[in-house]
């Protein structure tokens, strides 16, 4: 078992940057794919990126220019680097995290909000 903690979130004007980080409990934990998801009050949950152990990247394409995946595949960890944010970003995002056997774990989450 891996418990993932998320943490950068908060508030931020349009326009700025956030970088959100997570961790996993154990950097002895294989894990594959790694990523982020959000989800923004009323609407659906939606994959905003992810990344293979190998560093391929997959991004919604509405961050696409404007976010930045990357991980230490040794420290089990990732982070979301969010420029020029804009309040359509404004949402609950939880990371998570594939192990070896296809399952996955999730963060708690972080609240991202843009304001106007």
């Amino acid at each position: 078992q891996v418990q993932l903690v998320e943490s950068g979130g908060g508030l931020v004007q349009a326009g700025g940057s956030l970088t959100l980080s997570c961790a996993a409990s154990r950097s002895d934990f294989r894990i594959t794919n790694m990523g982020w998801y959000r989800q923004a009050p009323g609407k659906l949950r939606e994959l905003v990126a992810s990344m293979t152990a190998g560093g391929s990247t997959n991004y919604v394409n509405s961050v696409k220019g404007r976010f930045t995946i990357s991980r230490i595949n040794a420290e089990n960890t990732v982070s979301l680097q969010m420029n020029n944010l804009t309040p359509e970003d404004t949402a609950a995002y939880n990371c998570y995290a594939d192990d070896i056997r296809g399952v996955r774990y999730w963060g708690k989450g972080t609240l991202v909000t843009v304001i106007a």
